[in-house]
This record gives C-alpha cells, structure tokens and sequence, in this order.
C-alpha cells in the first residue's frame, strides 16, 4: 500500500506564511506538516509514498530526501507542472494512473487525529473519512450518503440534509484503481479545476465504499490563518500521545 500526499498547491491564503515555503513545509513544534503525515502513516506500516509536487517543488523535494533517511522510506516525486492552473483531480490522476497497489489519498495540509488513519489503513474497501461531528457551514465540503451511495458531494449542499463533512483522507482499493482513474479524467476533461472529492461519487454507485467517521476525533484542513491557529493547537493534543 502507498500513501499519496498532494502537496502541490500555492497557499495563498496562508501568506506571508507562504511566501517562500509550500504550506506542506510549514512547521508546528519543529516537524513539517507533511513529515507529520508521513509519521503516522509509517506508524502503520506504510513504507511507500508519493509527493505530488508543483509550487516551490525543489524544497519539497528536498525535504523527501531528509525523510527517507529519517524514517527508512522510499519515495516518489510526482510533478503536476500545470498546478497554478489545475487542482487536485489533475495532481491525483498523475500519481494514481500507472499504479497497481491500494493507496490512501490525503491533502498535504492535513492535520489529523493518529487514530483516524490508523482506522482507514485498516478499512477494507474503498474509504472515505467523515466527519459527523462538527456543525457544517457553508465552506465545508459536504456528503449526502443514502444506502452507502453518495448523492451529493461539494460545498453547494444543504446543510441539513448533509451527513457530513469528507475531510480529504481517502482511500482506493486495487480493484477499483481503473474505475477511479477513468472517472478522474472524465472530470479533468470536463474541467481542468475540479477536485478528486468528485470522483467517489461514480465510484459509489459502482463499488463498495465504506466510510470511516471522526466520531468527535480532531482534524483540520490548513487553508488559512484561523486553520493555522486550530493546527497549532491540535498537534500540542496529538503530540501528548505521539510524539
């Protein structure tokens, strides 16, 4: 099993954080974001990655040398060179397409619970993580599930018909690889901008997914300055207990 870690992307949002490191290269208590993810996935047992690069790619690389050594690793750079003008659908399809392996799919500015990846390194199936927990707002990437169906998934939800929030952690078995990747490049077909979030919907109607929920365990995505602050404060949390 592999764990793709998209860290592509330019974090405006996040500046002058990121005026000259990707956010994935920030720091919360002197580890990356993204050596925090490759922790805990190489905690259980993943020994396989791969970066999906873009904006300020050489540090990134860079950094993968460092945590190849560190954890006793291996791992694949893969360059989306139209990053500043595709999204994450484009980045996922580049790193998924000649694999041959399940692999977890996560957002390189996640901070996550341990106990929330341990559980979806151990899911079976196909898997989405969930957040049935925190009250949903307007920006949160919403799910409509009936039957183990998605029937809607995006920001444009009504709230209260939503299940939840996917958090961006993800992850597709073997024999759904080609099914994904065909619904992935429908998307970029359509629109070069689209999320790989959009995928799992097809690939609902078709394969089993299962879904792991947060049950009130802590996340965040980092897309701005008041998720930098959440980050910070979560990880003190997490590191009582992993680090």
């Amino acid at each position: 099993m592999k764990a793709i870690i998209l860290s592509a992307g330019t974090g405006t949002r996040l500046r002058p954080l990121t005026e000259n490191i990707p956010k994935t290269l920030l720091k919360i208590d002197n580890i990356t974001i993204i050596e925090r993810l490759v922790k805990n996935f190489n905690d259980n047992g993943i020994e396989s990655f791969i970066f999906v690069v873009g904006h300020f790619k050489d540090k990134v690389i860079e950094h993968s040398k460092i945590l190849e050594d560190k954890y006793n690793i291996s791992i694949e750079i893969v360059e989306n060179k139209e990053y500043d003008t595709t999204n994450t659908s484009c980045s996922t399809y580049l790193a998924s397409k000649d694999l041959n392996e399940d692999f977890i799919l996560v957002n390189g500015d996640n901070v996550v619970d341990p106990k929330i990846i341990r559980d979806i390194v151990e899911s079976k199936n196909s898997t989405m993580v969930i957040d049935n927990y925190k009250k949903l707002n307007e920006e949160s990437f919403k799910i409509i599930i009936e039957n183990n169906i998605i029937k809607a998934i995006g920001k444009n939800l009504n709230i209260e018909e939503s299940f939840g929030e996917f958090i961006g952690l993800s992850k597709v078995v073997k024999n759904d690889l080609n099914s994904f990747n065909g619904i992935l490049l429908k998307l970029i077909e359509e629109d070069p901008q689209n999320y790989y979030d959009f995928a799992y919907k097809e690939l609902s109607e078709n394969s089993k997914i299962d879904f792991v929920l947060t049950d009130g365990r802590q996340w965040t995505e980092i897309d701005d300055h008041d998720d930098w602050e959440q980050a910070q404060q979560l990880v003190k949390e997490f590191d009582l207990k992993t680090f």
